[in-house]
């Protein structure tokens, strides 16, 4: 049984091939809002941003409530 062929990458996230079906306009689409140079990395980069949105929406619920004031109001 063939091994699957898996890369790491400088920041020690390992790399497996996968195959998707996406359409092509998306990609491009994506590719140049990005400014990224291969479907691959337009699909990283995307990938990065969802996660990042969670963790904005995250932190934003746990800030919900929270009465934030300026440091030079008296208590």
């Amino acid at each position: 049984m063939p091994k699957s062929v898996t890369t790491r990458r400088a920041g020690g996230a390992t790399k497996v091939p996968k195959s998707y079906r996406l359409a092509p306009n998306k990609v491009a689409a994506a590719q140049k809002i990005l400014g990224t140079a291969t479907a691959t990395e337009t699909i990283e980069a995307a990938l990065d941003l969802v996660v990042f949105r969670q963790e904005l929406l995250t932190g934003s619920r746990a800030l919900a409530g929270l009465r934030i004031r300026a440091p030079y109001e008296d208590t």
